[in-house]
């Protein structure tokens, strides 16, 4: 009697562990090795200038761009980005007016995923955010993200 007790405890215990670490460890729902790739190439410049977001000066400076997000043309106006490798979304309200928060879901700690129709999306319980101020917009987030600070210079957007 004490073996199918001890699997019990066991098997138990792994499926606790396996659920702990998929609600916190998961950036988005699935594989740990897949969504990582996915999210820095959709985003440009971060993991060396993939087309459409470089220019010929950019492919050469990568070692002082280091802390680079974007170039101002990656961030369409409306909308925005997600940089999950620096835990920072770019988004840009209006024309030229480009505002940065931590892609940290205030909910349950997920990185949030994409930035569609006009909000910034959490992909763990459904949380959304305003691209305008980050204010909750929907889901069971209990507050704003928090603000980032960033600099844009020429077409050049950085983390502060």
């Amino acid at each position: 009697m004490r073996s199918p007790g001890r699997r019990s405890v066991l098997v138990a215990g792994a499926a606790a562990l396996a659920a702990g670490c998929s609600k916190y460890g998961d950036e988005g729902g699935g594989g740990e090795q897949e969504q990582p790739e996915p999210q820095p190439s959709t985003t440009g410049s971060p993991t060396g200038g993939t087309p459409g977001g470089g220019t010929p000066e950019s492919g050469s400076a990568q070692p002082p761009a280091a802390d680079e997000l974007a170039k101002t043309s990656d961030i369409p106006v409306g909308g925005g980005k997600v940089f999950a490798d620096k835990k920072v979304v770019v988004t840009q309200p209006a024309q030229g007016d480009f505002k940065a928060f931590s892609a940290i879901c205030t909910h349950a700690g997920c990185t949030v995923r994409e930035v569609s129709g006009g909000t910034i999306n959490c992909p763990c319980h459904g949380s959304k955010y305003t691209i305008a101020d980050a204010t909750v917009a929907g889901g069971p987030a209990p507050r704003p993200l928090e603000k980032r600070r960033i600099e844009v210079t020429g077409n050049s957007i950085t983390l502060a």
